[in-house]
């Protein structure tokens, strides 16, 4: 519950973010006439990922088991792509996410459809990768005890709390380090990603398009039985099986050794100081 609430928080924040820095710089710029474009893309951004989540859910419960395996594999290695190149991009570019937008709404101001275009491409791929990867984590959830409630509770909770912080950021209400946010709760999900590609992987090997399902790296279930309280909690935060394959757990260290350093270099790179430019001599500017 606690991973996919910090799913929701994080990309429904990216996404309540990207809809008030657009919506303050059309109020400030004094073009509130366009405000009800960027409201029609956000609402359509809002039903496709609706109907996305909609169509995870329900859509594969007629197929037959591997078929099922197949494509929750298939989908959860996708959602793990998307998530981590969101988790990159957004270590190394955050920064400059007003800058870019503002420039965006001032060349789509000009065409009728740009604006909705806009706001529809901005929240909407928040919103298509928070569907995908809490569908994700929460099939991967529902292995320990057969119920999705409380992954989904804890992700709409979070959607909720993240609209409530970016009206309180947009309002001036509250001050939030930003940059420290994405980077504590994307260092978070490098971990919670990691665990969704396992089980990917598992999915995979159970539908018999991979090899070594009863090939055991580890199994602790005697010392962290599933259905107990510490297997339940390492399940719902960190996405931790007590039994995993050689293959789970050597592409789980793979994603983190490579990712990880990955996240970390961005980090370092977008908060280091720009290099001083120095001018011609005689230059007048």
């Amino acid at each position: 519950m606690l991973a996919n609430f910090l799913i929701g928080l994080r990309e429904g924040l990216e996404a309540a973010l990207v809809v008030g820095i657009i919506v303050a710089y059309l109020v400030k710029t004094g073009r509130r006439e366009l405000l009800p474009r960027v409201w029609a893309g956000v609402a359509i951004a809002i039903v496709i990922s609706l109907g996305v989540g909609a169509a995870l859910t329900f859509g594969p419960r007629g197929l037959t088991f591997e078929a099922q395996e197949l494509i929750g594999g298939l989908l959860s290695i996708v959602a793990v792509g998307l998530v981590t190149w969101m988790v990159l991009w957004m270590a190394g570019a955050g920064r400059s996410l007003a800058g870019t937008l503002r420039s965006q709404v001032d060349a789509a101001a000009e065409n009728r459809w740009a604006l909705p275009l806009v706001a529809l491409l901005a929240v909407g791929r928040e919103g298509l990768e928070t569907a995908l990867f809490i569908w994700a984590a929460t099939q991967a959830a529902a292995r320990t005890d057969g119920s999705t409630t409380l992954p989904l509770i804890g992700a709409l909770l979070g959607l909720v709390v993240a609209v409530g912080l970016g009206y309180l950021i947009y309002r001036g209400a509250l001050r939030v380090n930003l940059s420290r946010f994405f980077a504590w709760t994307g260092g978070f999900l490098v971990i919670v990603a990691a665990g969704v590609l396992a089980y990917g992987v598992h999915d995979l090997q159970e539908a018999g398009a991979l090899p070594g399902l009863n090939n055991l790296a580890y199994d602790v279930s005697a010392w962290i039985p599933p259905g107990g309280v510490l297997g339940t909690l390492l399940k719902g935060i960190f996405n931790f099986s007590p039994a995993a394959t050689v293959l789970e757990a050597v592409v789980w260290w793979a994603y983190i050794l490579v990712v990880g350093p990955l996240f970390i270099r961005r980090l370092r790179a977008s908060h280091s100081p720009a290099p001083a430019t120095t001018q011609p001599v005689g230059d007048p500017s």
